[in-house]
């Protein structure tokens, strides 16, 4: 049973990013009007309790850290940053519960900065950003007190001709880290499209301390606008997501050291979902790694789940304006036959949340 409840979008523009803390009960939105917004559900409503402008420019991404290192968010923007924020306790000037500082400015891009992530909790305060110069930068914070100064560690570039445009870590504690990286063309549009592999994942080599290319996914040459690790559960494979053209899924399985293959990786594609004609713009996993949520230019967001034969099918479909779909009427008869709308219809200036 899914429930659907409206909020007011305060914002002035286009929401880009919408992001849940650890605990799920806090929520931070960005948007083209250089602004992110936090959100905290008391009493079964969200509530704003912070607005204030981060940027110069558009806020693609907002990320939050693990709340043992405090209540830290993370945004990339237009601008060329990545910032770091804190909550601190307080009323601010506009009368808002809370106030937050930055911390941290990262200026190391030359172009927009597409995304931002904060690492698991097991491998400490770490941040990596992915810019449009085709750069992922590796950032750590040597001391949790001290906030305002950060250690670049690496920063590596997937092609000379591809941008990046997404990322994802592995949250497995068993396995060396590992980074997913989405990329597109950055050629010209009067120019030939990449044939190159647009996602490409990255591992920490504990030897060398550098992070190294260990695979590419030929399979995807279309641009990639989001990637996403599953939550691994003591599993002993990875599962990726990755929203371009179709939906994809992937195992990615480490292989032992002792084999006497050359890959270090093996990477099984489980399924790729061609019959939704639609692009996928983002993807997301529950909390533990069994159902993938998707979202794209239907203007629908879709639930995915695999069940013990592992044919991953589609469970729900839920439309922006509150109207929910059956999954078989979806998946017959797009655009004619649906169901009937369960909740009013959205006015101007409102976003659904599901």
């Amino acid at each position: 049973m899914y429930t659907d409840k409206v909020i007011e979008a305060e914002h002035l523009d286009l929401i880009h990013d919408v992001a849940y803390d650890f605990h799920g009960r806090r929520m931070a939105t960005c948007s083209s009007d250089q602004t992110v917004k936090i959100w905290d559900l008391e009493d079964g409503e969200w509530k704003c309790t912070a607005s204030w402008k981060t940027h110069n420019g558009s806020v693609w991404r907002v990320a939050w850290a693990h709340p043992e290192f405090g209540q830290l968010i993370a945004t990339c923007s237009f601008d060329r940053t990545a910032a770091v924020w804190e909550e601190m306790p307080g009323e601010s000037k506009d009368g808002k519960k809370s106030h937050w500082i930055k911390r941290c400015s990262l200026v190391d891009s030359r172009t927009s900065v597409t995304d931002v992530k904060f690492a698991p909790r097991h491998l400490g305060l770490q941040l990596a950003t992915c810019s449009q110069d085709g750069y992922i930068r590796i950032y750590e914070a040597q001391d949790i007190m001290s906030l305002g100064s950060w250690t670049k560690h690496d920063d590596v570039a997937p092609s000379a001709n591809l941008s990046c445009s997404c990322l994802s870590w592995s949250s497995s504690r068993v396995h060396p880290p590992m980074i997913a990286v989405g990329c597109y063309d950055s050629n010209l549009p009067n120019q030939p499209a990449s044939k190159e592999a647009h996602v490409i994942l990255y591992e920490y080599g504990q030897g060398s301390r550098k992070w190294m290319k260990v695979e590419a996914f030929s399979t995807i040459t279309e641009t990639v606008r989001d990637v996403s690790f599953a939550p691994n559960l003591g599993r002993n494979y990875h599962t990726l997501a990755v929203a371009s053209k179709h939906l994809y899924i992937f195992s990615i399985k480490p292989i032992k050291k002792d084999s006497v293959a050359k890959a270090s990786l093996e990477v099984k594609q489980l399924v790729c979902f061609e019959e939704y004609t639609s692009k996928v713009w983002r993807v997301c996993w529950n909390v533990t790694g069994t159902i993938l949520a998707s979202s794209g230019e239907d203007g629908c967001v879709k639930l995915w789940k695999a069940n013990y034969l592992s044919p991953w099918k589609c469970i729900a479909t839920l439309k922006g304006d509150g109207m929910r779909l059956s999954s078989v009427d979806y998946m017959n008869d797009h655009g004619d036959k649906r169901s009937k709308s369960l909740y009013p219809p959205l006015s101007k200036n409102q976003v659904p949340w599901h």
